[in-house]
């Protein structure tokens, strides 16, 4: 059974319709990228996944329909993370991550026991933060914010992950070391995960499925090989994709 389903999904504002009629299904282990021009409707597709924004069609988690869910529940299944965080609080990262258990505690006040204290220092310890647990988020780089961020995803302990651009605005060291994290933690059982990702290097490298949307619609959907194609590709971005790749590379390959 699918993770994640998702049956003809459109959002519409008024007579502007921009995501029309999307239908997919993530399996255990994959890692879809959602690809595309500005505009296509990669965001709105990952709101409209996690209730932020009015949609027709359904989304199911492992079979059941997200309407017939508690909040609670569905923040058991799905762990979302937006393209920038304004952090304007001097919470700890230990604090940040232990927001991550907030599913799982037992009543409105409830607090954490034993088992959430020890996924939180794990999620902490697998995001390379260890020696930085106690310290201000406001004394952090931006790759460092947004591990912490990612450690709050990982204490919450979804099934699915979907993240929208989680290396935005972040240089090429820390774009590994947060899809190394990633592609660590889909691989366990499962998991998946679905992102929106701009860059269709890393898109390429990481993803084993990927959505190519097109103006609200899906101009494709499947394995790597059929939506990374020359012609799809550069017929959605109206530009020789394979001819730029290789002019902006090319100082490498030499």
């Amino acid at each position: 059974m699918s993770l994640l389903e998702l049956r003809n999904i459109t959002v519409s504002y008024g007579d502007l319709t921009v995501l029309n009629d999307i239908s997919l299904e993530l399996e255990q282990g994959e890692w879809l990228m959602v690809i595309g021009p500005n505009g296509a409707g990669k965001s709105t597709l990952i709101s409209a996944v996690g209730g932020n924004a009015p949609h027709r069609g359904e989304v199911l988690f492992r079979g059941v329909s997200s309407v017939q869910m508690k909040p609670r529940d569905i923040a058991r299944r799905v762990g979302t993370l937006s393209q920038s965080h304004s952090v304007g609080y001097s919470f700890s990262v230990r604090e940040l991550v232990g927001l991550g258990r907030y599913p799982y505690r037992k009543g409105l006040m409830g607090g954490r026991d034993d088992d959430d204290e020890r996924v939180v220092e794990e999620a902490i310890h697998n995001v390379g933060l260890a020696d930085m647990a106690d310290r201000s988020l406001l004394t952090l780089s931006g790759g460092e914010l947004q591990r912490a961020f990612i450690a709050q995803l990982f204490a919450q302990d979804p099934s699915v992950l979907m993240l929208d651009e989680p290396t935005n605005n972040l240089d090429l060291v820390y774009q590994k070391e947060v899809f190394d994290l990633l592609k660590e933690w889909v691989s366990q059982k499962d998991r998946a995960i679905l992102s929106v990702v701009h860059d269709l290097g890393l898109a390429n490298a990481y993803g084993n499925k990927a959505l190519l949307l097109d103006r609200g619609s899906a101009a494709a959907y499947g394995d790597m090989d059929t939506v990374f194609s020359d012609s799809m590709i550069s017929g959605t971005y109206r530009l020789d994709i394979r001819q730029w790749m290789n002019k902006l590379y090319s100082h490498w390959t030499d």
